[in-house]
């Protein structure tokens, strides 16, 4: 199982006074970031898109290029792109780049996005919300395939013996779909044969095991190859070395960005009783130290049968010594003690 780390960039925002941090600082602490995940060993690296006041990163791409240039190994992907409001063709063309420039490390997540913002700036319509990420999922699968395009859609131009550039170093970029719980978005990734990754941002972790299963259930009938299977789950997580003292010092900072987004949603008030539940063996949060981490990411792994897992670190901004702390801890600590346990099971 592979062990990464997925971050929106979500900015710090001083509860006292309202002010934002600065887009500037934040980027800055974010390739700082990246160059330790990579350093400590971690597997893979995801950057969110948001177009919003409270994240610091509209292109996700731009960020991996810069980390590209200061990491070895650490893979490095989108979580998620937007593909709904996104050019297919561009996108390909940001990520084969970034693949160039990392020597062959760069991965595609394509989700339809949580958030709207992107709809209206880019000049789509939310009422051709589903049929907008069918029809790009269709040409970003064929540009993976080919370098010269034909391809006729609704909603791009025709595309006529158009070639591609430039190509990926890998023969073709992952590419991966994001899901927050849907069963037609999770029988149309299995169909296609692209790997999976779950958001489980509440409730319990099992619940999403139905849908894991019907996933495999619709790779398998369609043909592709078990050996290629691949499925992941994003969890809001921080670690630290005291598993109460970090619980109790991120509650403030998570639930008022749940406040936050609730706020937008219709949600009641964030409570404390949510986010102990959230943290306790069935729950959605993983916030602790390194014994309780490495405990509860094996039992995930154990019920959904997962090849990846990702830790969401920056829910609300944590200070960036919070999120250094958080990610020495993950590469150091929880990862070998993972990895350790799930050979000895082989």
């Amino acid at each position: 199982m592979e062990l990464g780390i997925g971050m929106f960039g979500d900015l710090h925002i001083d509860p006292k006074t309202g002010q934002i941090q600065s887009s500037q600082e934040k980027l800055h602490q974010i390739i700082e970031q990246i160059k330790l995940m990579d350093e400590v060993g971690l597997d893979f690296f995801g950057m969110g898109e948001h177009h919003r006041p409270d994240y610091a990163v509209s292109a996700p791409e731009i960020i991996l290029a810069a980390a590209a240039s200061v990491t070895k190994n650490i893979k490095l992907g989108s979580a998620v792109s937007v593909l709904s409001s996104a050019d297919p063709v561009k996108l390909y063309q940001d990520f084969a780049t970034v693949d160039v420039l990392s020597n062959g490390r760069a991965e595609i997540m394509a989700g339809r996005g949580s958030f709207i913002e992107s709809f209206p700036l880019f000049g789509y319509n939310l009422n051709d919300y589903g049929a907008l990420f069918e029809e790009k999922l269709d040409l970003l699968i064929k540009l993976n395939s080919h370098e010269t395009i034909n391809w006729t859609g609704k909603f791009r131009p025709t595309l006529i013996n158009q070639q591609i550039y430039p190509r990926p170093v890998q023969p073709k970029l992952p590419i991966w779909i994001a899901i927050g719980g849907t069963t037609s978005s999770v029988i149309r990734a299995g169909k296609l044969g692209l790997p999976v990754m779950f958001a489980i941002i509440g409730g319990t972790y099992e619940a999403f095991k139905p849908l894991v299963e019907m996933y495999q259930q619709a790779y398998a009938d369609n043909g592709h190859s078990m050996d290629d299977f691949q499925v992941g789950v994003h969890m809001h997580a921080l670690f630290g070395d005291d598993s109460q003292q970090i619980a109790d010092a991120y509650y403030p900072i998570y639930s008022a960005q749940m406040n936050r987004i609730g706020g937008d949603r219709g949600w009641p008030p964030y409570q404390r009783t949510q986010y102990d539940f959230g943290r306790s063996s069935h729950g959605h949060l993983i916030i602790g130290d390194a014994d309780y981490a490495t405990d509860k990411i094996l039992k995930i792994q154990e019920s959904l049968g997962l090849t990846r897992f990702s830790a969401h670190m920056d829910v609300g901004a944590p200070s960036h010594l919070q999120m250094m702390k958080a990610i020495e801890v993950f590469g150091t600590q929880i990862a070998p003690k993972v990895r350790a346990a799930l050979k000895k099971g082989e």
